[in-house]
């Protein structure tokens, strides 16, 4: 079962990400039903014995296998438009986080804050208490409220780091000298798992991301204990 269930998406916690669960179902129909039509038609072919030896050119199905492809294109082009503006748009954000990947552990300041930052590291297994994950748990998570426009800024201290959350459909290239952004809306508490996903070096696979979603009120609760 756990073979099965990996070989599809994370269940979403953001409305983008099931936006782009939708177009992933959308388009991934389209396909088998091409499949199955192209297999059938193939199938077809292998056995039955029907020729025209004076069939030379067939203008009207040469023009259906032309405008029926272009048409079916539409329909995955349209929607998937409509998902990349809508993942560049940057809509008023209640907080912004800033994320700076180094060789091998992420740093993160809370911009709308004096003096909040703080770097994160994945907990070796040796340290791992009962409730943790290995691998993926840090030793300090990254705190941000659900219900909330959320933008996030990302760059990098070395080299090219890539900061990635599956299931809130986030994913930035954090490039030295360049700041790249990207927003994301939290519809749930829970904790949220990610990892660098770009190859960058020895402990690539060891810089991992968390982000513990808790209510408005919790967080407001947090900041105060934090900046007190």
């Amino acid at each position: 079962m756990s073979t099965w269930a990996n070989l599809g998406l994370q269940d979403s916690a953001s409305p983008l990400m099931e936006q782009l669960t939708f177009f992933h179902d959308h388009t991934l129909l389209i396909l088998v039903m091409i499949t199955m039509l192209v297999g059938y038609l193939m199938t077809m072919l292998f056995f039955n014995k029907f020729n025209n030896r004076l069939l030379l050119h067939g203008q009207t199905i040469e023009m259906i296998w032309t405008i029926l492809p272009a048409i079916v294109l539409l329909f995955i082009a349209l929607p998937s438009l409509r998902l990349l503006y809508l993942l560049d748009e940057i809509n008023e954000p209640s907080i912004t986080l800033k994320s700076i990947g180094h060789q091998w552990y992420w740093s993160y300041e809370y911009s709308d804050f004096l003096n909040l930052e703080f770097d994160s590291y994945m907990i070796p297994t040796n340290e791992l208490s009962n409730n943790s994950f290995r691998l993926l748990d840090v030793d300090n998570r990254i705190i941000l409220p659900m219900n909330s426009q959320i933008r996030i800024l990302v760059s990098a201290a070395d080299v090219i780091h890539s900061w990635t959350i599956p299931s809130l459909g986030v994913k930035v290239d954090g490039t030295p000298g360049r700041l790249n952004q990207t927003n994301f809306f939290i519809n749930r508490p829970g904790l949220f798992f990610g990892q660098c996903s770009e190859i960058c070096g020895a402990n690539h696979s060891f810089m991992p991301i968390v982000i513990e979603s808790i209510p408005v009120n919790s967080f407001i609760k947090w900041i105060t204990s934090k900046m007190n």
